[in-house]
């Protein structure tokens, strides 16, 4: 069946589970630092390596980012939670369990809204909680990175221990065929909220903000299907991609007598599918039990209310005034949005480039380049100041709009800043008068019946000697300044 096909007959239902890595200097239970990119297992402590007899402390900004989070996710905060110990064994947990929250998380019930193909849609917020993060297995010897065909695997204890805070969703039913588009348009806003709160750079791409996606299907009336969950998915175009890759495979599966299980399942970038993992425990598989090193958490409901009231500009808001600053239509705005665009043309602006002139790269030839490549428009290679100092260019008289798109064909390819391409290029436009009445002179002898034609007043035909002169300059010379300089060669008015 196709995709709309599959639609018909099934309902999927999706929930995401966001982990997203604080920002803090320290980790959440140790003073070790959290710079990445560090060397390797240079960033640890007999606490995070879990060595006998080492006590954890809580790292009190950990706790506030976690709060301001839930607030800004519309949640209530609790006034009295505890952490808790989340027994599993593998090898990048030191301690064999992750200090964690279980039955008493420090956040509920909140809510997330957002707009697809203009209608609204609220994601409801099961629970905000507060956690640790493991270290990173390294598997190296083979050709893919993974373990399979792998002659080693080495652990990076660097980034365990670093605060993570895991967003996880209610069941989302009734979403039909936009259930992979609402996935990513959760997602996306989710990191704009965080974002905009500075307590993470939320980078999907250096995994400080990654997605384990849940999905099922079940037929009309019936009771919700078996649910699969993609984990660690690290782009927003790759949260839409595994929701609607799991909606076709399991409606094949299920079409064909087949049972779902309960498993986890790794997205693959390159394929657009997902591949077992390994079965999916349930929550007494853990065996949580609250931690007996660390004192509950009570937050003050003075403090709460101060940080309610500290909160920033919330991003919807935002969105709002910022197109009405560009002067541009909600539908606009909205595929500004869609596209993850928002932020890229603001910081554009900023830099120096007029509001159309920002969207129009990025909403133009970047994102057209982002689709070719499969990537976010975040990814595709050029940032804000390269494409204000591009605009500039252009405003400049330096580049027309030809040369431009291949000046950022150059800076998208890691060859420099805009200036830099243009100058090996040499794409810059001819401004040199001599040069271009030469070019006009030569187009003229060389088509004398289209002259002719212009002498006596069809002036549209000179159309075609400016195609002359931009073929003979490549395309280098600025399209104004010879139709202006043919016709007073010419001597028409």
């Amino acid at each position: 069946m196709t995709y709309d096909e599959i639609l018909t007959k099934y309902e999927p239902v999706i929930g995401l589970e966001t982990h997203v890595e604080l920002g803090t200097r320290t980790k959440m239970f140790c003073g070790c630092k959290t710079d990445f990119g560090a060397e390797p297992n240079t960033q640890v402590c007999p606490v995070c390596l879990a060595l006998p007899g080492a006590l954890p402390v809580a790292n009190r900004a950990g706790i506030e980012a976690t709060i301001r989070i839930g607030l800004a996710l519309n949640c209530d905060i609790a006034e009295w939670c505890r952490m808790a110990r989340k027994n599993y064994f593998y090898p990048d947990m030191p301690k064999n369990f992750q200090t964690s929250q279980y039955d008493e998380p420090l956040c509920t019930d909140g809510y997330v809204d957002v707009t697809v193909n203009g209608t609204e849609y609220r994601i409801g917020i099961e629970r905000v909680h507060l956690e640790e993060d493991t270290g990173k297995t390294l598997h190296v010897g083979g050709a893919t990175g993974r373990i399979h065909g792998a002659t080693e695997s080495l652990v990076d204890y660097n980034r365990a221990g670093i605060p993570l805070v895991e967003i996880v969703t209610k069941p989302v039913p009734g979403l039909g065929a936009l259930a992979p588009e609402i996935a990513k348009a959760y997602v996306a806003e989710l990191r704009d909220i965080v974002r905009s709160l500075g307590v993470s750079d939320v980078r999907m791409e250096q995994g400080s903000m990654r997605c384990d996606v849940n999905t099922s299907l079940n037929l009309p009336g019936e009771e919700w299907g078996t649910r699969t969950e993609t984990k660690n998915v690290n782009s927003l175009r790759s949260v839409e991609r595994a929701v609607r890759s799991e909606i076709i495979r399991q409606a094949a599966i299920l079409d064909d007598g087949g049972k779902i299980f309960q498993e986890t399942r790794h997205f693959q970038e390159t394929t657009g599918d997902t591949r077992p993992g390994r079965s999916k425990e349930t929550a007494t598989d853990y065996r949580y039990f609250p931690e007996p090193d660390l004192v509950p958490i009570a937050p003050d409901p003075a403090w709460v209310a101060s940080l309610r009231e500290s909160l920033p500009e919330k991003p919807s808001v935002k969105r709002a005034r910022l197109r009405e600053d560009w002067g541009i239509s909600e539908v606009d705005m909205q595929s500004v949005t869609n596209a993850g665009a928002v932020e890229l043309i603001e910081e554009t602006i900023a830099a120096g480039a007029s509001p159309a002139g920002a969207r129009k790269w990025w909403m133009g030839e970047l994102a057209r380049r982002a689709n070719e490549l499969d990537v976010d428009l975040a990814e595709v290679g050029a940032t804000p100041a390269q494409v204000a100092a591009l605009q500039k260019l252009v405003d400049a008289g330096k580049l027309n709009d030809k040369l431009a798109r291949q000046v950022l064909e150059g800076v998208v390819a890691g060859e420099g800043d805009p200036a830099d391409v243009m100058a090996a290029r040499g794409l810059e436009v001819v401004n040199d008068t001599g040069a271009l009445t030469k070019a006009v002179d030569d187009a003229i002898a060389a088509n004398p019946e289209i002259a002719a034609k212009i002498r006596d007043g069809k002036v549209a035909a000179a159309g075609a000697l400016v195609g002359a002169v931009m073929k003979t300059t490549r395309g280098q010379a600025d399209a104004k300044a010879v139709r202006e300089l043919l016709l007073e060669r010419l001597g028409v008015s």
